[in-house]
């Protein structure tokens, strides 16, 4: 199965970084192959966590898929994990982990598996996969300079 994991040191505190990758809403503005993200549903939890159900549309050229995922967010722990419901895919599974470096910074962990359900899918996909989640600790960079100010 195809997988990718980066760990990379931002100059915003775990809360910001957090809150910034838990409004998937906002990933069409920024996140690479991302063309849509609808929320089918949301459950806040006494415990402060929050699950969330999400269809989200990738296109790149003439590919376009959609896929269901369960997104778990863990704000105490610093992490969102990411369970695949349904779409093209056989198996996803994500993790993003939010760890403080220093009084102003954070390792943002990002992490991914996954296998498409077609085999053709697959040979078409994976290496422009592969460069989109390359992509992404910069998107999510950017993006948290741009919401929060260049540290």
């Amino acid at each position: 199965m195809p997988q990718f994991e980066t760990r990379h040191i931002v100059q915003h505190t775990p809360g910001r970084m957090f809150d910034l990758v838990a409004d998937v809403e906002r990933y069409p503005e920024f996140v690479p192959l991302c063309e849509a993200l609808h929320v089918r549903g949301r459950r806040d939890n006494d415990d402060g966590t929050s699950v969330l159900v999400a269809d989200m549309t990738v296109a790149y050229k003439l590919f376009r898929e959609t896929f269901t995922s369960r997104v778990t967010l863990l704000p105490e722990r610093g992490e969102i994990l990411v369970e695949y419901l349904d779409g093209p895919f056989r198996h996803l599974e994500n993790r993003w982990t939010f760890r403080p470096r220093g009084e102003d910074a954070c390792e943002v962990g990002f992490y991914i598996n996954y296998e498409f359900k077609s085999r053709t899918l697959s040979t078409l996909m994976s290496a422009m996969f592969d460069r989109a989640f390359r992509k992404f600790s910069t998107a999510f960079e950017e993006r948290a300079d741009h919401v929060y100010g260049a540290a």
